[in-house]
């Protein structure tokens, strides 16, 4: 699986967060683009600039991406509403700026379109028949891109600039690539005026139930640090880690839902 393009540096943190999750879903589900085309409203070339941040990604198109990957949209949309909000404000601050749509060249998006058909062409295009290949072959071959995803840290939001410092926590190098299953350290001091764990420096990351990844141990560490430990510093948002997260929400006088969003990181790092 190839990576993606590195998101425009225009792009405000909030829209690249949301744009950093539906990359990780799309990813997760194994869903091609031109598969993607066929199982929503959107074409190919409309995914690839939705993914890539060249064109605001539509709020429908964010739900049926949800659907296709059999995921509960509500987390996504929410992300979609911020980070729609922060392109409003930013067009009312400036309103002689071209959009991004706007100001992109149509020979030059012609001529994109046209190299996407060529790839949906290719990847449509049947194998030919004539050889089979070993079934031990094929397992070899997908046990080792699995590895390679994993290890490779294609799955990170780290990947897109989502805060995962390259920096080590005890024996673990935060920026080698997040693995399932794997233990953490917690190494928390304050920097800044602020508490860190060394995993992660956001301070917005959405964290419900089925998240993953070192946003997860940083906010699993700063649980453990305020007194509400979950038991576990894995990056697996479970049961547990949303249970102590409730409890520190209330004792916060904080929205108590187990949902880790900008309130209650702020109170974790204080």
């Amino acid at each position: 699986m190839p990576r993606w393009k590195e998101l425009p540096t225009e792009l405000p943190s909030s829209e690249r967060q949301l744009l950093a999750h539906l990359r990780r879903l799309k990813d997760h589900s194994g869903l091609s683009l031109a598969a993607l085309s066929t199982r929503t409203s959107y074409s190919r070339s409309s995914w690839e600039r939705y993914l890539n941040g060249k064109k605001p990604v539509p709020r429908k198109a964010v739900e049926e991406l949800a659907q296709v990957c059999g995921t509960e949209p509500t987390r996504l949309v929410v992300l979609y509403e911020v980070a729609e909000r922060a392109r409003t404000e930013e067009a009312a601050g400036r309103p002689d700026q071209p959009t991004r749509e706007q100001g992109r060249d149509d020979q030059e998006q012609d001529e994109q379109e046209q190299d996407e058909q060529k790839q949906d062409e290719q990847e449509q295009t049947p194998p030919r028949a004539g050889r089979t290949v070993p079934l031990k072959w094929t397992l070899g071959a997908v046990a080792l891109a699995v590895a390679v995803s994993f290890g490779g840290g294609l799955l990170v939001a780290g990947a897109w600039d989502d805060g995962a410092p390259a920096e080590k926590a005890g024996a673990v190098a935060a920026g080698s690539g997040y693995l399932r299953g794997q233990t953490y350290a917690c190494d928390v001091r304050r920097k800044g005026g602020e508490l860190r764990a060394g995993h992660s420096d956001t301070h917005e990351m959405l964290l419900d139930i089925n998240s993953t990844g070192f946003d997860v141990v940083e906010a699993q560490c700063l649980l453990r640090e305020k007194g509400f430990s979950p038991g576990v510093f894995d990056g697996l948002y479970d049961e547990r880690t949303k249970g102590a997260a409730k409890k520190f929400q209330g004792a916060r006088h904080l929205v108590v839902d187990g949902i880790i969003g900008p309130d209650t990181w702020r109170e974790l790092r204080r």
